[in-house]
């Protein structure tokens, strides 16, 4: 049951990063259908984005796009200026560009480490910074949500650079908290469990020591549905948010209750 009104979020303009990917595209439409206008970056052609923009619905008056990569600087403060001049203003950043790779810790090489963290820590650092700084520029008391990870506490086998990449982008929200409260900016995180998109599904489906694993880690015993994801999001950039800064929200299916392996 939506318990969110379908205009809660009218007047607020969104940018969400990597906002094509599986989740990122569930996200999108519910923020859509709850009024707020979205602003999406990613590294998708532009006419191939635009394409899957027209056949999701996505309305062509409260949705853009501007392909940009969120690793170099001058891309994330492009974007977030394309933002700005598309709506008139930001009012909510969503930092939710990520990669993942499977690989024993011992064999990942120094470039899969470097890519990985490029992407999940400092891209989101960057994109969150030029937002921060635009923010503050116009005037507007917003919100920065990092799209973190339950294994940002627990280690889970074979994934460390990415769960590196998503412990740190929990302390990097926590700092902003501090540091921007002042300003009426406020920054918090969600950090889902194993979703059924991906890398993680496509796991689930062939692989049947992952599945074994995850089953038993997961103690609501079935593994995460996307709109889960979207539905706190949609909590983070709502009003119902407004005296929260410095949290992360674990949807998580209960894995972060205890490591199990």
């Amino acid at each position: 049951m939506d318990v969110f009104a379908p205009d809660c979020l009218q007047g607020q303009t969104i940018l969400i990063t990597g906002g094509l990917g599986a989740i990122g595209q569930v996200v999108i439409t519910h923020l859509l259908s709850h009024s707020a206008r979205v602003f999406i970056g990613d590294i998708v052609a532009e006419d191939e984005a635009r394409k899957l923009m027209r056949e999701r619905g996505w309305p062509e008056a409260r949705s853009g796009y501007y392909r940009a990569d969120v690793t170099d600087a001058s891309g994330a403060r492009k974007l977030v200026e394309a933002a700005v001049a598309a709506f008139g203003r930001l009012d909510i950043a969503l930092c939710h560009a990520g990669v993942a790779c499977s690989r024993p810790i011992l064999e990942v090489s120094e470039q899969e480490w470097d890519a990985l963290l490029d992407v999940n820590l400092k891209g989101a650092f960057l994109v969150a910074q030029a937002a921060g700084r635009a923010m503050i520029r116009d005037g507007v008391r917003g919100k920065i949500v990092f799209t973190s990870s339950w294994v940002q506490d627990v280690p889970w086998p074979e994934i460390t650079p990415y769960t590196v990449s998503k412990s740190g982008m929990k302390m990097l929200m926590r700092g902003m908290a501090r540091e921007l409260a002042s300003h009426g900016i406020r920054v918090n995180g969600v950090a889902p469990g194993i979703v059924a998109v991906g890398m993680a599904k496509k796991q689930w489906d062939t692989n049947a020591r992952f599945r074994q694993r995850a089953e038993k880690a997961i103690p609501l015993g079935f593994i995460q549905p996307p709109e889960s994801v979207a539905e706190a999001l949609l909590f983070l950039c709502s009003a119902a948010s407004d005296y929260m800064t410095g949290s992360t929200i674990l949807v998580d299916g209960g894995c972060s209750l205890y490591p199990m392996d």
